[in-house]
């Protein structure tokens, strides 16, 4: 079980200073809107155990020298229950965001609704649900630290509705509580790292790193340009001449010693932080998507590493994508894959659903989205993470309608035809070019530097 701070206690660990706003008017005397004997009584009990009136404390503060509005809840106070007068300060800490125009920080610890109150606790998600999605049209991010626990409706509205979702370790997260599972449920799919495994936590961050942690993703997350500029085409890592034949390309593309993702990332950032998962359950190894710092500029990124794309990575792009555009911070995508992962688990996890929403997060982005193709572009399943008007490839890339194995089976070639299909495809990055559907072929940086 991860440690348990009360809510100032976690306000004081992670930000720089504090400013606490005032209680909406009308706290909660009596037995509440259900008349429920002994109500009152337990609410001063809390009160008196705690110090709180309510079971959130909100106000502004900074973190890392970055300002942001900021609530955390006091889980001592009837379990962090959700009851009205806790939806009137979550809703005031909302539009203090959207007065300021200013990231909302939830530092969360809540049982779920307050049972004292029935129908009118859980109507606070109603109104938590509409205040999150107000603020979300308005621009600032949302950034949630999952504490111990998070469960209920904190978890499904404040927690697993924010943009970058973070937990601390052995922190008991999940929508059923622990008095509420079925009989014999797996305990880790309740927990911070089960989350974090089934893609609905970007990451999980030892308290003593959360002040840096958070910090750096306030200064990426409202580091956005007005109008954002395109990313730079990052630089070749491998210094090579164009390749004489289509088939040399694939060679190339396919050689285990080429540059991957890892190392593009590595050279083109001053610093990046991940994002993962597709908050449907599912995450893809082979996709890394996060925002990062080149120059004193913030550019979200997706890349491909190399291996068939599954549906979880189309979807985790997809969110990167469209959380940038909201945030005026320009993309950029590095296009390797074979292709779109097609056995039958990517077909039941919705293989075409998710690459159509792909196409479409790159189709509809108003912020430049900057491709740079570095190995394999295998069919719709790499295009559908390239910029149709931006895109550029390395010397040792190649990207074809399908790979020239596939489209010789297809053609129902003989299999010593390939290399003559993998001409005819013209793939080659010069060919790329020629055809209109790359700008150039990127080369090394001329004088030695970074990507």
């Amino acid at each position: 079980m991860a440690e348990r701070l009360t809510a100032r206690e976690a306000i004081a660990a992670l930000t720089d200073g504090f400013t606490e706003l005032p209680a909406p008017a009308g706290d909660t005397d009596g037995d509440g809107p259900l008349g429920w004997t002994g109500y009152a009584d337990s609410r001063a009990r809390a009160a008196a155990r705690t110090g709180e009136r309510e079971s959130v404390v909100h106000g502004t503060a900074t973190v890392g020298g970055h300002p942001c509005v900021l609530l955390s809840f006091e889980f001592g106070f009837l379990g962090g229950s959700l009851g009205q007068r806790t939806g009137d300060r979550l809703e005031a800490a909302y539009e203090e965001a959207i007065a300021r125009r200013l990231p909302l920080v939830s530092l969360v610890a809540t049982g779920g609704s307050r049972m004292q109150e029935g129908m009118i606790a859980l109507t606070q998600l109603q109104r938590v649900a509409r205040a999150s999605a107000r603020l979300r049209a308005a621009g600032p991010a949302q950034l949630a630290v999952l504490r111990d626990p998070t469960t209920g409706g904190g978890w499904a509205t404040l927690g697993a509705g924010a943009d970058v979702i973070l937990a601390v370790p052995g922190a008991q997260i999940g929508f059923a509580g622990s008095r509420v599972r079925p009989p014999g449920a797996d305990p880790a799919a309740y927990t911070a790292e089960g989350q974090l495994a089934a893609g609905s936590v970007d990451a999980v961050v030892a308290p003593g790193e959360l002040p840096a942690v958070v910090g750096r993703w306030l200064g990426l997350l409202t580091r956005g340009d007005t109008p954002p500029s395109p990313a730079p085409v990052p630089a070749a890592l491998a210094a090579t001449d164009p390749p004489e034949t289509g088939w040399d390309a694939v060679l190339r593309a396919r050689a285990a010693d080429r540059p991957r993702a890892g190392s593009y990332l590595d050279a083109y950032f001053d610093a990046r932080l991940p994002l993962s998962g597709d908050r449907c359950g599912g995450t893809d190894p082979g996709l890394l998507c996060g925002f990062g710092v080149r120059e004193g500029r913030a550019v979200a990124y997706v890349a491909q590493c190399g291996t068939a794309t599954r549906p979880a990575g189309y979807r985790t792009a997809a969110r990167v994508i469209r959380l940038a555009d909201r945030l005026g911070v320009p993309v950029l995508t590095l296009v390797d894959t074979p292709g779109a992962a097609n056995d039958a688990e990517a077909e039941r996890a919705g293989a075409g659903a998710a690459i159509a929403d792909a196409f479409a997060a790159v189709a509809a982005a108003r912020v430049p989205v900057t491709t740079l193709v570095i190995g394999e572009g295998g069919s719709g399943g790499a295009l559908a993470l390239a910029a149709p008007d931006n895109t550029h490839v390395t010397p040792d890339s190649y990207f074809s309608v399908i790979a020239p194995e596939l489209a010789a089976a297809i053609l129902k070639r003989s299999p010593v035809r390939v290399r003559e299909t993998a001409d005819q495809l013209r793939l080659r990055p010069q060919d790329l070019v020629e055809l209109g559907v790359a700008r150039s072929v990127a080369g090394p940086r001329a004088d030695g530097r970074r990507a």
